[in-house]
């Protein structure tokens, strides 16, 4: 008889533990997230969903020290970090200043090392740090005259689309799935702002500020004003890739008709720099006087500043707006 009962208790405990754990623990645990939503306090889950679901700010560097500078100093590098971004470099801010740290630094050395000339090796050491800025800056500017090229074909084929009976939502879709590069990239980056939530006349004047092309902001705007005025927005596009092409056209005249003035400034502005670095290699002990003797630090100075003054003019002649 004790041992019926013995089984009896045991096995009804058994029974109970399993109800418990598989029906009465869920359900608690559930009630108390849900009372915990309703007052407000909803605990470290949610903290890590919102870190998840917030995207983190752009890294500007791997080192904690220089990110941090990097960020307080964001007037002075935004510029940098936009040629950067438009240049479609996979590389931070930091690994770009490290970069142009390591050339001078090593062009120094060597020059110094080999002609014993410390002035010239801080000189073309200072050129040799520009070099990587100078880089991006080609490679953003090479990206961004392929892009200004490529704009008419994008807002033909988001014409096109209108004209098929597509939103316009959908026509920045075709345009990031069917155009090439980099323009495709760059209106897929439009279309998923605007997907995932951004309103779209921000996400079209973040499109007018991320490309620095005035093309996209005859776009941008254009966009915007049909939105709150109506119209053919079909038309309106068609019109503007009209425009572009005559600019294209008007461009393209101008910089064969401005050829020999561009290679003359390059050849003006090239040869001081070039004749003084021939000379010192040629005759170091000539080309001294002007580093020991104050009279030559007072003309090289002079000849600097000249130099510079004569590099912006000559710029300023030969860049023709059109």
């Amino acid at each position: 008889m004790l041992t019926i009962a013995i089984t009896f208790v045991v096995t009804l405990a058994a029974m109970l533990g399993v109800y418990w754990a598989v029906a009465l623990r869920p359900e608690a645990a559930e009630e108390d997230v849900l009372r915990k939503r309703l007052a407000g306090g909803t605990g470290a889950s949610t903290g890590a969903l919102k870190s998840r679901l917030v995207k983190p700010a752009e890294q500007l560097s791997a080192i904690p020290a220089i990110d941090r500078l990097l960020r307080a100093s964001t007037q002075v590098v935004a510029p940098l970090q936009q040629q950067l971004s438009m240049a479609a470099l996979k590389m931070t801010l930091g690994t770009l200043f490290l970069a142009c740290g390591c050339a001078g630094v090593t062009t120094f050395a060597l020059v110094a090392l080999t002609t014993h000339q410390r002035w010239l090796g801080l000189l073309l050491g200072l050129f040799a740090a520009y070099l990587p800025i100078a880089y991006v800056r080609a490679r953003a500017r090479k990206r961004l005259l392929l892009l200004e090229e490529q704009f008419p074909e994008g807002i033909d084929l988001i014409a096109r689309a209108l004209r098929a009976g597509h939103a316009f939502t959908a026509g920045l879709s075709i345009v990031a799935d069917e155009a090439p590069e980099p323009m495709a990239g760059e209106f897929r980056q439009l279309y998923e702002e605007q997907n995932f939530g951004k309103p779209l006349p921000e996400a079209m004047r973040t499109f007018a500020q991320r490309v620095p092309l005035l093309d996209a902001r005859f776009f941008a705007t254009a966009v915007l004003t049909q939105r709150e005025s109506g119209g053919n927005l079909a038309g309106i596009l068609d019109n503007i890739s009209t425009v572009i092409r005559d600019r294209f056209k008007v461009k393209r005249q101008i910089r064969v008709v401005s050829a020999h003035a561009r290679i003359t400034g390059w050849i003006l502005i090239c040869e001081p720099p070039l004749l003084a670095l021939i000379l010192t290699i040629m005759m170091p002990s000539h080309m001294s006087k002007l580093v020991t003797d104050p009279i030559g630090v007072g003309l090289v100075a002079a000849a600097i500043v000249l130099q510079t003054a004569g590099t912006l003019v000559i710029r300023k002649l030969i860049k023709i707006e059109y």
